[in-house]
């Protein structure tokens, strides 16, 4: 498996609009974040974990020219807003683009692409197929995919286990029961916003708290806010086995 990081930015991105921080004005790539999603290759298989506003700049950018599936973590704006592009993976492999979510956020996303679902469609709109998905594992084009559900201040949020790799993006909470399902993957993606304690996301050392528990090979942070401070600075203070992601990093499992 070969998972690329296609965005490991926040909500806002970084640079966040009409910032001056040194994050944000940094020349270093690594400080250059579109908002949050991945990329998997399983044998000829393509899945997105999450369209974000940045999709087609993804997509583009990793010329990843077949898409077998879409998979939502959860539906807020920042993971879904770049749904209507999968029109392009319609033209050119002349099929319904397959989409994967628990029953809350496909009817988010039927309100939010409403024109996509209409009986009368306007030329040219997204062909999507809506598939449902609980807490329990299920199948796309012959991978299993096993959700590990969390909390995202009091949102349930899926994660994903596929294989030896688990990945979770938006938490601030991950019950002994979930961190069952992700013990024994040798690479854990995990959130961690910043330093400073927030609401609804996990600060880097609430993370790393959590990965501990876990012991996995390795480890990688993504959805990194500005506030987080310098990706040179802070990837020097983690443990040997923890990196922070950063965009078009590729690894492989």
């Amino acid at each position: 498996m070969r998972i690329t990081f296609l965005g490991t930015g926040t909500s806002q991105g970084v640079p966040v609009i009409a910032c001056g921080c040194e994050v944000c004005q940094s020349l270093d790539f690594r400080d250059k974040r579109l908002r949050v999603s991945i990329h998997l290759e399983i044998a000829d298989k393509s899945f997105v974990i999450d369209t974000g506003p940045d999709f087609r700049q993804q997509m583009l950018r990793e010329r990843i020219h077949k898409l077998d599936a879409v998979i939502f973590t959860h539906e807020h704006k920042d993971h879904t807003a770049g749904l209507d592009d999968v029109r392009a993976y319609n033209f050119s492999q002349k099929r319904d683009m397959p989409i994967y979510a628990r029953p809350s956020v496909l009817e988010q996303i039927q309100q939010e692409f409403a024109y996509a679902f209409t009986a009368i469609k306007y030329p040219g709109t997204p062909q999507i197929t809506l598939n449902e998905i609980h807490n329990t594992p299920f199948e796309i084009e012959g991978i299993t995919f096993t959700p590990i559900e969390v909390l995202h201040y009091k949102l349930p949020v899926y994660g994903f286990r596929i294989g030896d790799f688990t990945y979770i993006t938006d938490v601030n909470f991950i019950s002994d029961e979930a961190i069952e399902k992700i013990r024994g993957s040798k690479i854990v993606v995990i959130g961690a916003l910043r330093k400073e304690k927030h609401l609804s996301h996990f600060t880097l050392s609430e993370a790393i708290e959590v990965l501990d528990k876990i012991k996995p090979e390795q480890a990688f942070i993504t959805h990194i806010s500005h506030q987080m401070g310098l990706h040179h600075d802070v990837d020097e203070e983690l443990p040997a086995y923890i990196k922070l992601a950063y965009d078009g990093l590729s690894v492989f499992c």
